[in-house]
């Protein structure tokens, strides 16, 4: 059995990494398809986008449901143990917007269009 040194090491090795806290922040807005990630989230490759989803999947954190349809349709969503991260993930955003404010003059210089997101 693995052992932590502080309860941290195991809330990141759920979310730890580059995608996943980016991936259950599109999730906690609505439920989405793979193609709709993938077009959120321009710099992560189909191959990367896939393994995290899985490793997310694993972890109880969210749930990849399939629709018995053709084409075949599959969305993921987050279980209800994936909505237990919400506070941490808002607080976690609220920060980034306070760091963005307070390190960049003109945050949209950094930050992608909403509008652009809402096309989703």
């Amino acid at each position: 059995m693995k052992k932590y040194n502080i309860p941290v090491e195991a809330a990141l090795e759920v979310i730890g990494g580059k995608w996943k806290v980016v991936i259950l922040c599109h999730l906690i807005k609505h439920e989405l398809r793979t193609s709709e990630l993938k077009r959120l989230m321009p710099g992560i490759t189909q191959k990367m986008l896939t393994q995290q989803l899985r490793e997310l999947e694993q972890d109880g954190v969210l749930d990849r449901v399939v629709f018995n349809q053709v084409p075949p349709k599959v969305v993921y969503k987050l279980t209800d143990y994936g909505w237990s991260l919400k506070p941490a993930l808002d607080m976690l955003c609220a920060w980034g917007e306070q760091h963005i404010e307070n390190c960049y003059p003109d945050k949209s210089e950094v930050l992608a269009d909403d509008h652009e997101l809402e096309k989703v």
